[in-house]
């Protein structure tokens, strides 16, 4: 008996991609991580901007609870111009310009030499007390500019 096997003449398909396909995926994939790069750098090149704002912030903190703690008015005043740690009163503060952050004394903290402090004292009536408004400048080149303002009164 002869058995008969049927062979048709289909043609086979290949699967797979070709040249053009594979240089539009290229270039697809290039352009998208082209984008996310770029994200990313920008993320991690601005990533240190929080920290410096709330150093400026502790920095006018300190600042405004160093006034505050003090008198509005001092009798006798003693103090001496431009030092500090003889201020005795509010206004002794009134345009205190330092060009680095320094604590009481006049030194200079490490770690935030790069930040000036301007200080101003004004007077203000606020619901018929007579106030002094605080406010602390602290800057830093390439940050933003941090203003804070504290009041106080005279009792």
């Amino acid at each position: 008996m002869i058995v008969r096997h049927n062979i048709s003449s289909s043609r086979s398909t290949s699967v797979g991609a070709t040249l053009i396909e594979l240089i539009i995926t290229i270039i697809i994939i290039s352009v998208s991580l082209a984008g996310i790069l770029s994200i990313v750098n920008l993320t991690t090149s601005r990533s240190a901007d929080p920290i410096i704002q709330y150093q400026a912030i502790a920095i006018a903190e300190s600042y405004i609870e160093e006034i505050s703690l003090l008198p509005v008015t001092a009798i006798p005043d003693v103090s001496v111009a431009g030092n500090r740690a003889s201020f005795d009163n509010v206004d002794d503060y009134n345009g205190l310009a330092d060009s680095q952050a320094s604590d009481q004394s006049g030194n200079v903290i490490s770690g935030l030499e790069n930040y000036s402090v301007a200080v101003s004292v004004t007077d203000e009536t606020i619901s018929s007390v007579d106030m002094k408004v605080i406010t602390v400048t602290v800057t830093r080149i390439g940050a933003q500019e941090i203003k804070i303002t504290g009041y106080k009164a005279d009792y």
